[in-house]
């Protein structure tokens, strides 16, 4: 159900003729209320959708009612035409749930530049299709919507003590952070104010969907979405929901690790004792992001040496011949300095997890990330013909 788990929520999947690839592309989702809380966080790519310039005014008030997402097409680099069709797409929903187009928030994903006529009028022709398909029920159909190179739906529920959070994202390439990662959408029941939920996502996604790194590349689409209906009646502890929340979000940002486009690996890159957070994050990051390392994981070749070069381009603090590297449970380099024997080392399992340990004081961070694959490339190589 993800986002129809929590009480108060309807949604929607309809088929809009957006994809070439056919099946359900928009997606509809209300809040019923009685509260109307929302929070989001978006990408930082200065070069940003029509779809996310809408949204970030829509929310500066902290209230959302509902949320329209369409795959099939970005509504990027589209000029002024495209973002007047976001501004339609929320005067439709509004109009046909008797709503301010300004609590409306407007999500699409897909191809850059596509954004002309037969885009305007897919989605504002089935609109109406999308509200009339409004259901507690909805939830899986919006998940499919949401959908372009993902070869499965990204849902997650976790429950409270009266109350649930449940999501749906999509994303299977260009994983990379910048506030938020991919398009998430989350709905809670629990009474939660616009203020406390800016928080609590905020500070999930940091360690969630921030450290999510499959291929260095970040969209001008992404958002991440958090609505509370307030239906439950309950009002819980800001520190047990940011708990709750960000449990959610690393499921489903492992849901979207899985699902990377073309991966035959999972890589997770733990970083231990580091002198501060950001030193961790920055070490963990340069290994994701180096493609001889993410080539020999996909050739189940444990090169340490490629993790060894990449963590010295980093400006963290570490002795880079005193660190240790472990792959799979095998201490390849200690001591800046072989130690267990490669062929130890077992890569035919998709879950890779790669440890270094930069032995400086006790701050620690891990990335997630992919090797890079034939198929990454074939896929990417083509995805615009």
């Amino acid at each position: 159900m993800s986002v129809t788990a929590a009480q108060g929520f309807v949604a929607s999947g309809v088929v809009a003729g957006l994809k070439s690839s056919g099946g359900k592309d928009l997606a509809l989702v209300r809040n019923l209320g009685p509260s109307f809380a929302a929070a989001a966080v978006f990408t930082s790519n200065r070069a940003k959708a029509n779809p996310i310039l809408w949204s970030q005014q829509a929310i500066s008030d902290g209230v959302v009612e509902a949320i329209i997402l369409n795959s099939g097409g970005a509504n990027c680099f589209t000029g002024s035409f495209g973002f007047q069709t976001t501004h339609q797409t929320a005067e439709a929903v509004a109009a046909g749930l008797d709503l301010a187009a300004g609590d409306v928030l407007v999500c699409s994903t897909g191809l850059i530049g596509v954004g002309g006529d037969d885009f305007r009028a897919g989605i504002l022709d089935n609109v109406p299709a999308a509200i009339a398909g409004l259901s507690t029920e909805g939830g899986e159909d919006a998940s499919l919507a949401i959908m372009t190179t993902d070869s499965i739906p990204k849902r997650s529920i976790v429950g409270g003590d009266g109350w649930t959070i449940g999501g749906m994202a999509k994303g299977a390439g260009m994983l990379a952070p910048g506030l938020a990662t991919m398009l998430v959408v989350i709905t809670t029941d629990a009474l939660v104010g616009s203020g406390e939920l800016d928080e609590a996502l905020r500070a999930a996604t940091r360690v969630t969907f921030d450290r999510l790194d499959s291929d260095g590349c970040m969209s001008t689409n992404d958002q991440v979405t958090l609505m509370a209906s307030g239906a439950s009646g309950v009002t819980p502890d800001l520190a047990v929901f940011t708990e709750k929340l960000t449990a959610l979000c690393a499921d489903l940002a492992r849901q979207l690790q899985d699902d990377a486009e073309g991966a035959s690996h999972s890589i997770a890159i733990e970083v231990i004792h580091a002198a501060n957070e950001e030193d961790a994050v920055e070490v963990g990051r340069s290994v994701a992001r180096n493609n001889l390392f993410k080539a020999a994981v996909f050739g189940n070749d444990p090169n340490w040496g490629r993790v060894l070069a990449a963590v010295g381009t980093t400006q963290a603090e570490f002795d880079p011949y005193g660190i240790e590297v472990s792959i799979n449970g095998v201490r390849v380099c200690k001591d800046g300095e072989p130690d267990e024997p490669s062929e130890s080392v077992d890569l035919t399992p998709r879950e890779v997890h790669v440890l270094i340990d930069l032995k400086v004081a006790d701050a620690a961070a891990t990335i997630l990330t992919n090797d890079l694959t034939h198929d990454y490339v074939h896929e990417n190589s083509a995805y615009s013909s």
